[in-house]
């Protein structure tokens, strides 16, 4: 239902955004300005993504919680999405999720309505150790002795020969 209601909702504001501003200071002032914001806005999103994906690397590597960096990486891919699109409304709620102090408040209202039931990280969980148990697999294998006598040492192995 929500969805619906900003599906109707956008567009009129626009459209009303428009004929206002369009009226104020004229058609190729308009067209101008969104011209201008959408291409800034490109500009910031590719710098601030950029810069997403280099800490969302770095909390994998130090095995760090990743949530915020998607969640930041998913505001800045949304607000580069609204800046293409022609308009005020979207270019200011684009504009406004550049901000890394607003992406930081909508993370936290989201984290604070969703709940997570669990979460880990690194190894799995150990199960409770149950003593081994004979098992009725065989495996049938052929090999051949390549150690007899003494290996040579002075040429590579036939593993590192190319």
């Amino acid at each position: 239902m929500w969805l619906l209601l900003a599906f109707i909702a956008v567009p009129m504001i626009e459209i009303a955004l428009f004929i206002q501003v369009g009226g104020l200071i004229g058609v190729w002032w308009t067209l101008l300005i969104v011209l201008v914001t959408a291409i800034a806005g490109s500009y910031m999103v590719r710098n601030q993504g950029l810069r997403e994906i280099s800490n969302l690397q770095r909390s994998f590597s130090e095995l760090n919680d990743p949530t915020e960096p998607l969640a930041n990486g998913a505001m800045i891919l949304f607000a580069g999405a609204l800046l293409l699109t022609p308009g005020f409304f979207t270019d200011a709620v684009g504009l406004s999720l550049l901000v890394p102090r607003v992406r930081r408040a909508a993370f936290l209202w989201a984290k604070s309505r969703i709940k997570v039931q669990s979460f880990t990280m690194g190894e799995p969980p150990q199960r409770p150790h149950h003593p081994q148990q004979p098992q009725d697999r065989v495996i049938d294998v052929d090999f051949e002795d390549v150690t007899q006598g003494n290996p040579r040492r002075d040429e590579p192995s036939e593993w590192t020969r190319h």
